[in-house]
């Protein structure tokens, strides 16, 4: 109440006091006006009565002074019983008041005013308005044999008691229809692996940096790869050196001096030989356990920046615009494909081995099959080198292939119609692509000018992470035998480990594109 009717209602030796006794309150006037009063009698009166009362005093005192008099003169005094009292003053509306008070006046207000037609909940008598206070502002939940009125705000579908099997009922039918499809729906993705992997954190730092001296900053060369065995094969130079994961051991495997350089490797399937493409136009096949040389492939008259091995079939792609089909077992040629006007730049097998894409420093990308010498499909969509290759081991026919510094951009095509299915800007120079083994996901690595390393979703084409840590163009990339990490190699001459994809839990389906009637 405002000072004015304070000091007004002192006047008056009018003392207002409330208490609760049995669901009614009394009023009594004060022991001075007990003296003077012709009215001592008690009299009870309902709650809805004393709130209207005390309203209409305090505002009528706001704004009309002179006609709190009258007032009080036409209202009877009212007496009530001796003990603990709460002076209760409403709050005009608009002004702040706090949890408790509110709780109070909606307690003492809803106890002795009858449901209205329309009301929301439905009065059984074993529910309080307290307990509903509680729940909506409080948060503390009801009893289950509270739970017998409807709500138009509350769904719950925990259980089927009896008493929520007649909420149940209550509810529209379609409401009830489309609000389980949801939490189907929910339940189902979040149990699927796309919810899995998209909760998943990759750390953005290398667990581990190695140091590799003389690793030479050249576009088109492929300087790392690791095997099957675990072992990660690095060229520095005119030397090539082994890496096991097992003990974290570093092996000087060979050295061609200063008459040669190391312009590309690969490991076989087996993971037990190794071939190393030369400056001189050679392919040297080495033995890993024995660390010795088996013999030498020959054929290019330019450098081999790149090479792709598919079971016992060696291919080399060289500076001389040629890509020579090997037999390493027969230690002859089985084929030859001749279509680019520039350098091989770029070899990946399909993972059915049946097709080979070639990308080449004229901007072209070229599919081809095994015992033909015209490409299957032919690519120029790309205005730079291709360099950048990988075959998605998910999608049979999918094939995605990154352009140079003046393309900057990554293209999905399929291989069986040969149509271009999506692409992408990334805004930098690609340097490599590799499809991960354990999820429909994609890496790429960057050059100018970013030096970038970032993870794909497919088809989505969204960037899950990006990850920084080279100072120069990112030019090479390998892939560990579980899928899990990656390493990357860059001109800053440094080796960086990244944990980029999760486990493998359980094969998954791959998903075809090729037609019934086509069979291979």
């Amino acid at each position: 109440m405002s000072t004015n009717t304070v000091k007004m209602l002192q006047q008056r030796n009018i003392d207002i006091e409330v208490s609760c006794f049995e669901d009614k309150l009394q009023i009594s006037p004060s022991k001075q006006n007990k003296e003077n009063s012709h009215l001592s009698k008690s009299k009870t009166c309902d709650i809805s009565d004393l709130v209207r009362l005390l309203h209409k005093v305090d505002i009528q005192s706001a704004n009309h002074g002179d006609q709190i008099e009258q007032e009080q003169d036409s209202t009877p005094k009212k007496q009530i019983q001796q003990g603990k009292t709460c002076r209760y003053i409403p709050l005009r509306s608009g002004q702040k008041q706090t949890l408790n008070e509110e709780f109070q006046y909606r307690e003492i207000e809803e106890e002795n005013q009858e449901p209205q037609k329309g009301s929301d909940y439905k009065d059984q008598g074993n529910v309080t308005l307290k307990d509903i206070y509680k729940m909506h502002v409080l948060g503390q939940p009801l009893q289950t044999e509270q739970l017998q009125w409807e709500s138009k705000n509350l769904l719950r579908f925990a259980d089927n008691t009896p008493s929520k099997r007649k909420i149940l009922s209550d509810i529209n039918p379609a409401v009830l229809e489309t609000y389980q499809n949801l939490m189907d729906y929910r339940e189902q993705y979040q149990n699927s692996q796309d919810y899995q992997f998209s909760q998943r954190k990759i750390s953005k730092v290398p667990f581990k940096v190695l140091d590799a001296p003389q690793l030479q900053d050249d576009f088109y060369l492929n300087l790392i790869d690791w095997s099957s065995q675990n072992v990660l094969s690095v060229a520095l130079s005119s030397c090539v050196y082994l890496w096991s994961a097992y003990n974290n051991r570093v092996t000087k495997f060979c050295d061609f001096g200063n008459n040669d350089m190391v312009c590309s490797l690969i490991w076989n399937p087996q993971g037990n030989q190794l071939a190393i493409g030369t400056g001189s136009g050679e392919v040297h096949i080495y033995d890993q356990e024995k660390m010795k040389r088996m013999q030498i492939l020959e054929g290019h008259s330019a450098r081999v920046g790149s090479l792709a091995w598919s079971g016992n079939t060696l291919c080399s792609g060289s500076k001389d615009r040629s890509i020579i089909l090997h037999d390493p077992r027969q230690k002859r040629q089985t084929g030859k494909f001749e279509g680019h006007k520039q350098e091989v730049c770029g070899l990946k097998w399909s993972p059915d081995e049946y097709q080979l894409a070639s990308g080449g420093n004229d901007n072209k990308l070229f599919v081809w099959r095994m015992g033909s010498q015209i490409p299957l499909a032919k690519f120029n969509q790309h205005q730079a080198a291709v360099k950048a290759i990988a075959w998605s081991p998910h999608r049979h026919g999918l094939l995605s292939s990154g352009g140079g510094t003046a393309d900057r951009t990554i293209r999905f095509f399929n291989t069986l119609t040969t149509q271009q299915l999506d692409w992408i800007d990334t805004g930098s120079q690609v340097c490599n692509l590799m499809f991960s083994k354990n999820v429909n996901e994609f890496v790429s690595t960057h050059g100018y000018s970013m030096n970038q390393i970032v993870c794909w979703k497919y088809p989505a084409l969204q960037k899950v992470t990006t990850l920084m840590g080279h100072t120069s163009r990112v030019l090479f990339l390998a892939m560990s035998p579980d899928g899990e990490t990656i390493v990357t190699g860059a001109g800053d001459e440094t080796l960086r480990f990244w944990n980029a994809f999760p486990r493998k839990e359980q094969a998954q389906p791959i998903n075809t594109v090729l037609l019934p009637q086509m069979i291979r």
